[in-house]
């Protein structure tokens, strides 16, 4: 068998649309779960694309996830929001939010939402990416299950917590920041465990507290809440900088749990079997409020070449801009998208499950 299968766009975006469908969700927001989903594979951000349909799955089947977001807005001026998802699927109430905060960008200079009682969203920059067909800069940050140990601490108590900035360029390709503020997101342990390697040492730890290369280990103590997790961007400990990914996890939770008055830290899926009302915060800002736009990108233009033409050390052939390896990637699979093996056996059993046919 073929480590990586190719699967037509379309026919996977028609099985993952027909799989939500037979759980109740709407066509249209099916489809916008389905596009973030594939977006993400699409980008070679396998942890966050097709891979996680069974989580979904498992949420709507359980009623932690509903399948209408009730979106409601429980506080609004001209430029913010405060947004309830309604339990709803992460990517539907994000991107329906992120369309409200967009418009009232284009009319207000700029615009943030802080959302609560939603779920996992997927990638964060599909989010901040969806204002660059505005020529706006986009924001995306969320926080997630508590998998990360603060610096010096035992047990995961804060998100690993993403951020994404999406700026718009002229000659070149917008420059994209997509990151979690842990080392790595939890996404690529299961990818790691999904293909039996050995974690980099630095990772995570165990639930003693000690470094571990086991994916699975980390994974079960991760769910059963037992202690060890990821450790933040940096590392575990401060000469290596690990304070400063921790504290831009806690600032990103601070944006996305409190100031929403939502959930936050070991309170995000807080009690099993709940909704976990995972929160977001989202952006958007006009260009032109401070600078005439094609100047800004000419300027912005200048600054990437500045960075891509720097001598590179021995050995490197190349100096990437954030965001530009994905862009390149998903150029490459507008058709098809290369999906592991074993993530497509499961798509196939979680078709016999639902009723809906894998044609791949």
């Amino acid at each position: 068998m073929e480590e990586w299968i190719k699967i037509k766009i379309d026919v996977l975006k028609n099985f993952v649309v027909n799989v939500f469908e037979t759980l109740g969700v709407p066509t249209q927001d099916a489809e916008i779960t389905a596009d973030v989903l594939i977006e993400a594979d699409r980008r070679g951000i396998g942890s966050h694309g097709v891979a996680r349909l069974r989580r979904y799955v498992n949420g709507l089947k359980g009623g932690i996830m509903k399948p209408v977001a009730e979106i409601k807005i429980l506080k609004e001026t001209p430029n913010t929001l405060l947004v309830s998802g309604g339990d709803g699927l992460g990517q539907v109430v994000s991107y329906k939010t992120m369309e409200m905060v967009i418009e009232r960008a284009l009319k207000n200079n700029l615009c943030f939402a802080a959302v609560r009682n939603s779920n996992h969203y997927g990638i964060a920059a599909y989010y901040a990416m969806m204002a660059l067909k505005h020529d706006l800069i986009g924001i995306s940050l969320t926080n997630s299950a508590p998998l990360v140990v603060p610096t010096f601490g035992k047990d995961a108590v804060i998100g690993t917590n993403p951020l994404s900035v999406a700026v718009p360029s002229q000659k070149h390709k917008a420059v994209v920041l997509d990151m979690a503020t842990s080392t790595v997101p939890r996404g690529k342990l299961e990818v790691y465990n999904r293909m039996g390697k050995p974690l980099p040492i630095t990772w995570a730890t165990d639930e003693n507290g000690n470094p571990t290369q086991d994916a699975a280990r980390v994974l079960a103590n991760l769910l059963e809440r037992k202690g060890g997790g990821l450790l933040p961007l940096g590392g575990a400990d401060e000469e290596t900088g690990g304070h400063k990914g921790y504290g831009l996890s806690f600032m990103v939770d601070i944006f996305s749990g409190v100031l929403s008055g939502g959930a936050f830290g070991l309170k995000v899926y807080g009690k099993k079997g709940e909704p976990p009302n995972v929160c977001h915060f989202f952006g958007a800002i006009r260009i032109d409020a401070f600078i005439e736009p094609s100047l800004f990108k000419s300027m912005l233009d200048e600054y990437i070449e500045m960075l891509k033409n720097a001598s590179k050390r021995p050995g490197a052939e190349r100096i990437y801009i954030h965001g530009e390896k994905e862009f390149e990637l998903a150029e490459k699979q507008t058709e098809e998208v290369n999906i592991y093996h074993r993530v497509v056996e499961d798509l196939r059993k979680l078709g016999e499950e639902t009723g809906v046919k894998a044609s791949f």
